[in-house]
């Protein structure tokens, strides 16, 4: 990457699920997206998350500026200039939508977190689940696959349940699958087993504890399971609500990131030179 590169980054959200990678101006404006499904090696599917959206950008590897990696596999990004926890890639990138203080629920294909984001624009709390209960994304995609549907016809599925759902423990992603594939044994309908799934989820979020408004949703989930949100919404009594793209929302502040660690680095010389002049 050329050292005169500046108005352009990219962002790159290593998930269990998903890999996603955006492509931004230093305005915030998005110029290209992609998602892949991860198999195989992170970096290979990194790397092809990045080219598929250099290419839907119209842009090119050398005029990006920095490179900006997060995620859980967040250190198997090629050229990664950047790299950010997830908790704050994700207030980052919902921030940058919202513009206002909130409690986002970042839910993703591993473990949801509880993010605290204050009115300018700081994580100042965030808490996850326990290990058993994590996997929430992972564990509909499962479901999904026994339920001889796709991921995005899950919700679909859950919602001609007409409200009876199957009996599925929120308590732990294992036993969970394995009550899946219990209530299909035991004849249980098609329908009922997606609601029970769907509810399953939004109780295991709920476990993380109370809410503040406004509360917010990121993450994989969000994206292809909306229903899960209105089981949070009946669940807990709160207008739940989402970020534009929410599953590109991690890889939105990486990009950020970049950024803003440019404008930390511009900054830095310019206070040890004032320092020096007082000494």
């Amino acid at each position: 990457m050329p050292d005169n590169a500046s108005g352009i980054a990219a962002g790159v959200d290593v998930g269990t699920e998903c890999v996603k990678a955006v492509v931004i101006t230093d305005a915030g404006r998005t110029l290209g997206r992609s998602v892949v499904s991860t198999r195989g090696y992170f970096q290979v599917c990194a790397y092809e998350a990045l080219t598929a959206a250099l290419d839907d950008a119209h842009r090119g590897l050398d005029e990006l500026s920095g490179i900006g990696a997060t995620g859980f596999g967040m250190t198997c990004v090629p050229n990664a200039t950047v790299t950010i926890t997830e908790s704050l890639a994700h207030a980052r990138g919902a921030f940058h939508h919202r513009q206002n203080a909130m409690t986002l629920l970042n839910i993703g294909g591993g473990d949801p977190h509880v993010i605290v984001v204050d009115a300018a624009g700081r994580q100042v709390g965030a808490r996850g689940m326990r290990r058993c209960a994590a996997g929430t994304g992972s564990f509909l995609t499962f479901a999904a696959r026994h339920l001889d549907v796709s991921a995005a016809q899950l919700d679909e599925l859950a919602a001609a349940a007409g409200g009876d759902a199957a009996a599925v423990s929120s308590y732990c992603s294992v036993f969970s699958a394995s009550e899946v594939l219990e209530r299909l044994r035991e004849g249980a309908a098609r329908e009922e087993v997606a609601l029970g799934c769907v509810r399953s989820v939004a109780q295991r979020v709920l476990e993380l504890g109370a809410f503040e408004d406004p509360v917010v949703v990121s993450g994989g989930v969000a994206e292809y399971f909306p229903g899960v949100l209105r089981a949070l919404e009946s669940f807990s009594g709160l207008r739940v609500t989402t970020v534009p793209e929410p599953i590109c929302t991690g890889a939105l502040g990486a990009a950020l990131a970049v950024f803003h660690h440019q404008r930390e680095d511009s900054v830095r010389p310019v206070v040890d030179q004032a320092e020096g002049a007082l000494q």
